[in-house]
């Protein structure tokens, strides 16, 4: 019954999870003039990218007209604006495939006003590039940004949307460092008149659009774009957790210029497809029209809120959220996580209270649950890495653009290699093996460490997790021996991992006390109802748990593994550590045999599909093989 119930609530986690992740149907050409169309969008994008159009070139010039015109026809006041372009960026330019000659090292953006009746307020600004890079037409990077604008700016005027004066700047050079954004923000009179900015990017060919960064001081934005979740086409993505991380990388958008300066405003891009990035398959017939969908359809619903508003948002206090299968944003000030946390605390202490009172808990297995998941999260990061080694390259480090992109086209088969690998060793964990086979386990991760230290010349993060994970293999008595040992072990790491992640970056702690919450509810539920949780009423409610919250980390998994796989694979192994917090009750009382084979076909199912990337994907060098992958989105 036990393990029926396992795999029927794990099948049901995946199904909730792909649900999750799927795009908007796209409404067709003759949909109502007021809703946005993305057919009709379609329509400027097979224009746009019928060839690539990088700065310089006689085809950007090209697409520049026919934009200036389609503007013109929707009664904005179009100007053009140039400016030099950096030294650095004619350098990439070059670099790239493109001549910074041809047109005099000048970068041309399009400036389009549509005055509003209370041209007094500050100015909505509509942004995204038009210049791709050099080896592809660019129908999503950014060619899918400008024709959303186009089709935004049409449903606005179907819509009878009156208030303040709506800018839309269509940037030249953003492919070779932010040229454009930085010469209209730095120069452009206009600059200071913008009050918020919604800035439309791409790093792929489709996929769900995730709103991953905002201005600094976040908390009255989310406020202002929360509400579009229950009314735009497919809902939103988005959590404090990107726009944690993506400030600390390298990576910049146009929006980095603004945001840097302290004005507020959205950024929204998709990541999915990968392997159309900056290549000749980023074409109008490759694209997903589903997701040009849902991006247009939250820039008409933001725009639609923003224009008619007697303030725009500005910077305050910043607040943690996440979505909720799309639907749903919930958002609370950071304090409100040591809150959470204090009530995880007292609901664990409680389900322990309750477990030792009828099963005997004592601190020892408690302890020996803990080790288990220090166990599995050691183990995740090392073999995680060791899989994306067999993708290629092997070192970790990789110099030459080609590689970059190389690994791109091969990040959706590392995915599934790595999210096959972590729910191999979920099922060795939960199955007992950890008891059985130490010495298997053990030595087999010992030799990956060295594998992943010695070729992928790892640094001492791996060595040193594969060395406890090697450790707590070979000790005798570290694992869990018991159903309620493990489950309170897990959560009370968890719980510390949670106070550790509170205590330096609130807005990412919620990816790990949002789930903690959920799974101690579940476990008080079990506690209350049947503590020996050896019948059916004790399993209702972390099966549901599963479900629900599983299938809600598997979606921002999948997000996280766009935007980190290529250099952290095993951040997957922090999402399963998590989904263990809801699936250790459910697991057969004296382990199973069954779960050891399962665990065995995902290994292998992992090293085949990860090895076949190299033959499916090979390498293959352009010309222009120099420098580092451009820092832009």
């Amino acid at each position: 019954m036990r393990l029926s119930i396992l795999l029927g609530s794990l099948a049901l986690m995946f199904a909730l999870a792909v649900l999750s992740l799927q795009t908007p149907s796209p409404r067709p050409v003759d949909a109502p003039p007021a809703t946005f169309s993305a057919q009709r969008a379609m329509i400027d994008i097979r224009e746009i990218s019928k060839a690539p159009h990088p700065l310089g070139s006689a085809e950007n010039a090209r697409v520049r007209a026919y934009l200036a015109k389609r503007l013109a026809d929707l009664d904005f006041e179009v100007t053009e604006q140039t400016g030099d372009i950096s030294l650095k960026g004619g350098q990439r330019l070059k670099r790239e495939g493109g001549s910074p000659e041809t047109n005099g090292a000048i970068a041309t953006n399009l400036v389009a006003v549509r005055r509003g009746s209370q041209p007094d307020l500050p100015s909505l600004m509509l942004m995204a590039h038009y210049d791709t890079s050099a080896t592809s037409p660019g129908a999503g990077d950014d060619s899918t940004g400008v024709a959303v604008i186009l089709e935004t700016a049409r449903a606005l005027q179907a819509r009878n949307v009156e208030g303040r004066t709506l800018i839309v700047l269509l940037t030249d050079g953003e492919e070779i460092g932010l040229e454009g954004a930085r010469i209209f923000f730095e120069g452009h009179p206009l600059a200071r008149s913008v009050g918020f900015i919604i800035n439309l990017e791409a790093r792929g060919g489709g996929g769900r659009v995730n709103m991953f960064e905002t201005g600094k001081g976040d908390g009255p934005t989310i406020r202002a774009f929360a509400p579009i979740a229950m009314k735009a086409d497919g809902g939103v993505t988005t959590a404090s957790i990107g726009s944690y991380l993506y400030e600390r990388m390298p990576n910049g958008t146009d929006f980095t210029v603004p945001r840097d300066m302290g004005m507020q405003g959205v950024n929204l891009a998709f990541l999915g497809r990968a392997h159309h990035y900056h290549t000749e398959y980023s074409t109008p017939e490759n694209l997903d029209v589903g997701t040009v969908q849902q991006m247009g359809s939250q820039t008409l619903e933001l725009a639609t809120r923003l224009v008619p508003a007697g303030d725009l948002p500005r910077s305050g206090p910043d607040l943690v959220y996440a979505d909720v299968f799309g639907r749903l944003v919930i958002s609370h000030a950071p304090f409100v996580g040591w809150l959470l946390l204090a009530v995880s605390l007292a609901g664990l202490a409680f389900s322990v209270w309750r477990a030792r009172t009828v099963t005997g808990l004592d601190p020892k297995q408690l302890w020996q649950g803990m080790l288990d998941g220090v166990w599995f999260l050691s183990a995740s990061l090392v073999l995680s890495q060791g899989v994306r080694m067999l993708a290629g390259p092997l070192q970790m480090h990789v110099d030459g653009v080609s590689f970059y992109y190389t690994l791109l086209r091969r990040l959706p088969w590392m995915e599934a290699a790595t999210a096959l690998v972590v729910l191999g060793l979920a099922f060795l964990l939960i199955s007992g093996a950890r008891a059985s086979h130490r010495r298997v386990l053990g030595y087999g991760l010992a030799i990956v460490t060295l594998l992943v230290a010695v070729v992928g010349k790892m640094g001492w993060v791996y060595i040193g997790a594969g060395a406890i994970a090697a450790v707590l293999s070979l000790w005798p008595g570290a694992s869990a021996r018991t159903i309620w040992g493990g489950w309170t072990g897990t959560a009370a790491l968890a719980f510390i991992l949670g106070c550790a992640l509170q205590a330096v970056a609130p807005q990412v702690a919620l990816i790990v006390i949002w789930p903690l919450l959920l799974a101690i509810l579940a476990m008080v539920v079990s506690a209350c109802l049947s503590p020996s949780l050896s019948e059916l009423r004790g399993l209702v409610a972390p099966a549901i748990a599963t479900i629900i919250g599983g299938a809600w980390l598997m979606g921002y998994g999948h997000f996280v593994f766009l935007a980190l796989g290529i250099t952290v694979p095993g951040a997957l192994g922090v999402i399963g550590f998590l989904t263990l917090l809801f699936v250790r009750p459910l697991v057969p009382a004296r382990g199973d045999h069954w779960l050891i084979g399962m665990s065995a076909v995902c290994i292998i199912a992992a090293l085949a599909l990860s090895g076949a990337a190299r033959l499916a994907e090979p390498h293959t060098p352009p010309p222009t093989d120099k420098g580092v992958p451009s820092a832009n989105a």
